[in-house]
């Protein structure tokens, strides 16, 4: 389980790690969601990150329907 753990925290670091970089490219001082694609998309590969979008698109959705509430 440890090691499914740090494999996850590894992946979300050079996420975040990424975006960071895109958003100060583009003079940013916050990441948005476009960072944080762009970031799945260059460190995830090929179908990986389509469905790591999708997935993580569908979740940001149904949690902004939800908050309405």
């Amino acid at each position: 389980m440890a090691i499914l753990n740090s494999f996850v925290n590894d992946i979300f670091e050079r996420i975040a790690t990424e975006a960071s970089k895109l958003a100060s490219y583009s003079k940013k001082s916050t990441i948005s969601s476009r960072e944080i694609q762009t970031s799945v998309r260059l460190i995830l590969p090929g179908e990986l990150s389509k469905h790591a979008i999708s997935e993580g698109t569908k979740s940001v959705t149904k949690f902004s329907a939800g908050a309405g509430k």
